[in-house]
């Protein structure tokens, strides 16, 4: 089981504002919207908040619109756009989701509520932090 950091997520309640400042004074580069396919919302499932991307060619960076009742909505504990995250990519989720067992780490196990492409698991260490686990679908066996 490989695993690697992809990305950070911050959260505003202006994401444009911020998307502005990382690209225009950080000098980081826009990732289209379009290269991230979302999953569509209901009132009881998904999020529909503002989000936009940017990238220094490597690491990715989230930018999302603040939610306070994301969890709530999807029916988990934790929520990944209440003050952010950090994000790992893996290429087998299924074993790391038995290592998150076997430690007696508990995780809200978004499935691809967000994205298309992604399924998407949200545990925190122990401060509280937040922090993401995911695997492209198109990898899962």
């Amino acid at each position: 089981m490989n695993l690697e950091f992809h990305h950070i997520n911050f959260v505003a309640d202006d994401v444009g504002r911020l998307h502005e400042f990382y690209t225009d004074v950080l000098g980081l580069d826009d990732i289209p919207i379009q290269s991230f396919p979302r999953t569509a919302s209901s009132e009881d499932a998904g999020y529909d908040g503002d989000i936009r991307f940017a990238t220094d060619g490597g690491m990715q960076m989230h930018l999302a619109e603040r939610d306070f009742k994301v969890a709530f909505k999807n029916g988990h504990v934790i929520n990944p756009v209440e003050k952010g995250h950090i994000a790992f990519r893996t290429d087998d989720l299924a074993a790391f989701l038995k290592l998150l067992d076997a430690k007696g780490v508990p995780y809200s196990d978004y499935g691809t509520a967000f994205s298309k492409e992604w399924h998407q698991v949200f545990f925190q260490d122990p401060e509280g932090n937040v922090i993401e686990v995911h695997q492209q679908v198109s990898t899962m066996g």
